[in-house]
């Protein structure tokens, strides 16, 4: 017995967990452990060589600028013949280089990086909504979000998710044949959250839901009709798809309360088929807006082109002239920047005198108003804040109008 015992344990001796335990014990209990200096006599101070010193590192002790110092660096400016000048520049690895254009002067933006923008986000995320701004990569948002205060900024709400039925060729929108359900609570959220921003303007698009019997039409009706019940005062864009040529959708949206009806026409009708989902076509989206118009005379009704494509001057003004034949009030013109390597690449990086020509000469045709630039988008700041003024002035107008009307009725004619 004692023979078998002794092959797994000493019966004579401690178990080993126990003996460690009763050394512990024992050594604390001491005045020194044994890793421990003598303590100094009491009354004497550490020697200053017995101070350990702070190893010093370069990232600590060096003034080493922040990425916003280091990019706002000051430059030389540059030169009309330099800003216009394209350059180039060879880019990836040993043995397997290729050449790329960058962009222009003229189509560099500063980075986002500013307690309004990060304020609006954090906004969004929490009422979880989308913005066409970060979805589509919208180069203005550092302009648009970063207001001194929330109710000077600009979003642009998009609607019913982030992922579309269609794949266009120039929109980095995700794409999916099956989307998410809607959200029921949306037309709720996207209300609240432009209600206590207290914009006078707002912008609301979506992706196009093909998967939907109407489009998603009531969905956008019912969330225009809860602003204005939540501010009557304040002026809401819509920029619609085209709902798949049901001019019933399009006219439901537009008795919805709205002040703009906006649908892009995105570039000239022989390009069309080469840049857009194939069940996008020109003289379907001249119609959603002329639709529109008739639905509702007084709405505003706008539209928008992007340049770069490869399109002719000659095709340009020819979408001009199909535009004011159906009553367009307003268009904007901007450069097309390609988001990934997957979509189309930029034919042309158009220069603002150009951008300015075109700009005038939309005006001349009688367009009300017309944002001409190479970083200007379908919604612009600067166009908002003119359209906002128009209404004010329709609506100051139409209230004078009908006191004069009242007043009529009140005098009593001999």
């Amino acid at each position: 017995m004692a023979a078998t015992a002794g092959r797994f344990t000493c019966l004579y001796t401690y178990p080993l967990r126990q003996a460690s335990r009763t050394f512990i014990s024992s050594s604390t209990t001491s005045l020194r452990s044994f890793a421990s200096e003598a303590a100094p006599p009491t009354g004497s101070e550490p020697s200053p060589s017995a101070t350990p010193k702070r190893r010093p590192t370069y990232f600590k002790d060096s003034p080493v600028p922040t990425l916003t110092e280091f990019i706002s660096l000051l430059e030389e400016p540059l030169t009309v013949e330099d800003a216009l000048e394209l350059r180039t520049a060879m880019v990836g690895p040993a043995g397997k280089k290729k050449q790329i254009t960058r962009l222009p002067e003229w189509l560099k933006t500063p980075i986002p990086n500013n307690s309004n923008y990060k304020k609006i986000k954090k906004d969004l995320r929490g009422l979880k909504l989308h913005t066409v701004c970060e979805e589509a990569r919208c180069p203005n948002i550092s302009e648009c979000w970063g207001g001194s205060d929330k109710s000077t900024a600009t979003a642009t709400i998009m609607l019913m998710g982030d992922t579309c039925t269609r794949g266009c060729r120039f929109c980095s929108v995700k794409t999916s044949k099956t989307p998410p359900p809607l959200d029921i609570h949306e037309p709720e959220h996207t209300a609240e959250a432009l209600s206590r921003w207290g914009l006078g303007y707002v912008v609301l698009t979506s992706v196009d839901r093909d998967d939907l019997a109407d489009g998603g039409a009531r969905h956008f009706a019912e969330t225009i009709m809860k602003i204005k019940q939540k501010k009557p005062e304040m002026h809401v864009e819509a920029l619609t798809g085209d709902y798949a040529g049901d001019l019933e959708m399009v006219a439901l949206v537009a008795r919805s309360g709205l002040d703009v009806y906006a649908h892009n026409m995105e570039t000239v009708e022989e390009l069309t088929p080469f840049v857009r989902d194939r069940r996008a076509k020109f003289r379907q989206s001249l119609t959603v807006l002329e639709a529109a118009k008739k639905t509702v005379p007084s709405l505003i009704t706008k539209t928008s082109i992007m340049l770069g494509l490869g399109e002719t001057e000659d095709q340009l003004l020819e979408t001009l002239k199909e535009l004011r034949k159906i009553d367009v009030d307003i268009v904007t013109f901007g450069q097309y920047m390609r988001p990934t390597k997957r979509h189309m690449k930029v034919e042309e990086y158009v220069t603002p005198e150009k951008f300015e020509a075109w700009r005038q000469r939309a005006l001349d045709m009688g367009f009300l108003y017309c944002a001409s630039g190479p970083l200007v988008r379908s919604s612009y700041k600067a166009g908002e804040a003119f359209i906002e003024n128009v209404l004010k002035k329709r609506k100051a107008k139409t209230l004078l109008g009908d006191e004069v009307m009242r007043v009529q009725k009140d005098v009593v004619l001999p």
